[in-house]
């Protein structure tokens, strides 16, 4: 079973992959792992993608193709994978579809995680996390219960993130609809696109991927 999740940031892709991943024993591929792994891997690919990455230039889509090629071929993508960030526009879904069908591994399904970008922005903007821990909390959904204080370690230092400031966010929606809007015809056309409401609560949304999934 081989599917890519679609959504803008925030909408809950991670979340929702690393629950296909427990359930369905698929492996949860994410761009950005895969460039940091080979980056450190030492091997050719590796080597072209550490010097991309060192001069700061963004790495080619033909490099990310052959990265993705290599990492489906592991063990652990025999059930299945889950592309999480790729493609982002229609020329990296084309080229990679070329390579899917190259290797005999399709994709199943596209699934659109829907949202409402003024309640994303809140929701994002709202993040912040324990400075020592890690642990994550909301100005509206989660906040320590005793406030000031992390549940977990105890810390009364925490920090936001400066890509998850209301203007940050609306500016990365506007790119996301910019570049990805047009991958949902595609999908649709090919008969493999379904849409789930991504406002939901967590678990409901996993009840709605979980039937699609299951057909």
């Amino acid at each position: 079973m081989n599917l890519i999740l679609l959504g803008p940031p925030g909408a809950g892709k991670g979340t929702q992959a690393s629950h296909l991943q427990k359930t369905f024993g698929l492996a949860k591929l994410s761009t950005g792992d895969m460039l940091r792994e080979a980056a450190s891997s030492g091997s050719r690919l590796g080597v072209h993608v550490k010097d991309i990455m060192a001069r700061g230039a963004l790495v080619d889509d033909e490099t990310v193709i052959s990265l993705i090629r290599h990492r489906i071929a592991q063990a652990d993508c025999a059930s299945g994978f889950i592309l999480d960030g790729f493609p982002r526009t229609l020329a990296q879904a084309e080229a990679l579809d070329v390579m899917l069908q190259e290797v005999g591994t399709p994709l199943d399904h596209v699934i659109e995680l829907e949202v409402q970008d003024n309640i994303l922005v809140e929701r994002i903007s709202g993040r912040f996390s324990c400075a020592k821990c890690g642990e994550g909390y909301h100005d509206t959904h989660k906040q320590p219960v005793t406030r000031g204080v992390c549940d977990v370690c105890g810390s009364t230092e925490f920090s936001r993130r400066a890509d998850d400031k209301a203007e940050t966010v609306a500016k990365r929606l506007d790119a996301y609809h910019a570049q990805t809007a047009p991958l949902l015809p595609y999908y649709e056309a090919k008969g493999i696109l379904s849409g789930v409401d991504g406002m939901a609560d967590i678990a409901e949304v996993m009840v709605q991927i979980e039937a699609i999934v299951r057909g």
